[in-house]
């Protein structure tokens, strides 16, 4: 009887073993399902996070596009503006050296007129007898007073 007995108990551990090893073939069964629907999820996530990304980043392409193109513009019209500055800087330089040239002769002309009119208020002037010569009566346009060079520059 003891045999039958432990064949009993035996065969009672065999099918308890059995649903053990079901029930944790299920329990892993179930876990494998939770982790992939887990990793399916997360690829799902990742996917998105990428297409945002991806969006971001075209946007910012096409924001960065349009700032150079409207940074070229201005760098288009400030060079216009350059050509634009440098040809009336050239006019202002020619008109300058021409004022200095004429500035030169009419100094040349008045020089020669004090100095013409020096010689006959040497000889007319009765204050010359002396070897003095009154400044105000021989420098007509006032020439010798005219010491400092004048600024073109304002």
């Amino acid at each position: 009887m003891s045999s039958g007995t432990s064949s009993g108990s035996s065969q009672g551990t065999r099918s308890f073993r059995s649903e053990d090893d079901l029930d944790l073939q299920d329990q892993m069964e179930k876990r494998r399902k939770r982790r992939k629907e887990s990793n399916r999820e997360s690829a799902r996530r990742s996917r998105l996070r990428k297409q945002q990304h991806l969006d971001d980043l075209t946007s910012q392409v096409k924001q960065l596009k349009d700032q150079n193109k409207q940074l070229s513009m201005a760098v288009s019209i400030t060079n216009k503006n350059l050509v634009a500055v440098q040809a009336q800087n050239s006019v202002l330089q020619t008109q300058k050296m021409e004022l200095e040239s004429r500035l030169g002769a009419l100094t040349e002309i008045l020089l020669y007129m004090n100095a013409s009119t020096t010689n006959t208020c040497a000889t007319t002037n009765p204050a010359t007898m002396n070897n003095i010569t009154p400044i105000s009566a021989c420098d007509v346009l006032g020439a010798s007073t005219w010491s400092q060079p004048i600024d073109l520059y304002y």
